[in-house]
């Protein structure tokens, strides 16, 4: 059986809820997909779980991974 702290480590961590938004809460409100869902996750959350260099690099390998895509689908149409 789990805590009300060992549950707040998975459902609501304290660097999940810094302002008024949570960022799952506006990345699905926006529709705005997995990529670029991941990478507004990484950049909001980066300056409060300990390693915000390792963080804004995965933003940008999300980034990257997402202006990809978009590429290989413009060339398909082209």
């Amino acid at each position: 059986m789990s805590t009300v702290q060992e549950s707040s480590k998975v459902d609501h961590p304290i660097h999940y809820n810094k302002g008024i938004y949570e960022v799952i809460d506006v990345i699905e409100d926006w529709k705005l997909g997995f990529n670029t869902g991941n990478a507004i996750k990484y950049i909001a959350r980066a300056p409060y779980k300990g390693n915000t260099i390792e963080d804004y690099e995965k933003a940008i390998w999300y980034i990257e991974r997402e202006i990809y895509k978009i590429k290989k689908e413009r060339e398909k149409v082209s």
